[in-house]
């Protein structure tokens, strides 16, 4: 299989034209090939590819790649490697969501080694520190033993003024979206509302799709301030559907959304479970028992 590339200059392009057209940016979470290979074909602009999308396929919850049961860093190289970029055609690009706070790795390798498949674009999700409450115990711990936002702005950085890829940020609170765009300048800010609910491993805290729309607005307000030129893109808690998205589009300033379950764990589980259900319910005819 032979993937077509994609510069950094033709990524860029395309997307600062839907920006002009006002048309909606979308970016969308893999866990596998065969979803990967239907987004792109759908017209997805950009699918990215981490751990937790990889366990949300086999089951778990995305939040599952926080406990440290994996290589977080080799999952998703792995399987962006040998499942993503093979079932691709090169018209949408692939962003890799790393773990900045990997102790054993150099991150300027593991960017080498993205270029090197064809990925040219990183983000800090992979998992990041944002998803951890800034006033718990584990967060204080966490920090004073080196695991820090300032890691995972370093290398949103690294990446895009040394190394010529494309930077997505992505912020939980806030304080961190602010500092992740003044520090860091990503090409594209995702602000994350909070884990998607519905389906069989969703979380929901009650948010509803209004006060998902005003917390991402305050955010892309702030960002904007320190960060004029980024694209801004919304994510999580009640934007479940297309109608939440749509209701996200029409509320809010920004450029898109990025979806993860919404496009791939909850489609597959509703379609599947349907599916499953029809043919489990056969039973043999009266023609068949003579």
């Amino acid at each position: 299989m032979i993937t077509r590339r994609l510069s950094t200059e033709q990524i860029l392009g395309k997307l600062h034209e839907k920006v002009r057209a006002r048309r909606p940016i979308m970016i969308a979470s893999a866990g596998s090939g065969l979803v990967a290979k239907l987004l792109e074909e759908a017209g997805t602009d950009c699918i990215n590819t981490f751990s937790g999308a990889r366990l949300r396929a086999n089951g778990m919850g995305t939040m599952s790649m926080m406990w440290p049961i994996l290589d977080s860093n080799r999952q998703t190289m792995d399987y962006t490697r040998e499942d993503i970029m093979p079932a691709l055609q090169g018209r949408a690009f692939v962003c890799a969501c790393l773990n900045a706070n990997d102790p054993l790795k150099d991150m300027r390798m593991v960017l080498d080694d993205c270029k090197r498949m064809g990925v040219n674009s990183v983000s800090n999700i992979g998992p990041s520190i944002s998803y951890v409450d800034h006033d718990s115990e584990i967060y204080r711990v966490m920090t004073s033993a080196g695991i820090t936002l300032q890691n995972e702005i370093e290398m949103l950085k690294l990446a895009r003024e040394e190394m010529d890829m494309v930077s997505i940020g992505l912020g939980f609170t806030l304080e961190d979206s602010i500092e992740i765009c003044r520090e860091a300048r990503p090409h594209i800010f995702c602000y994350h509302a909070g884990t998607t609910r519905g389906g069989k491993k969703g979380y929901d805290n009650g948010t509803t799709i209004e006060e998902t729309a005003e917390m991402t607005e305050l955010a892309y307000r702030k960002c904007r301030e320190v960060h004029p030129d980024v694209i801004l893109v919304a994510h999580g808690a009640a934007m479940e559907n297309p109608s939440d998205a749509q209701y996200m589009l029409d509320h809010t300033s920004g450029h898109g959304f990025w979806t993860g379950s919404s496009t791939e764990r909850l489609p597959i589980e509703r379609a599947v479970s349907a599916a499953a259900a029809e043919f489990a319910a056969l039973r043999f005819s009266a023609r068949s028992e003579a």
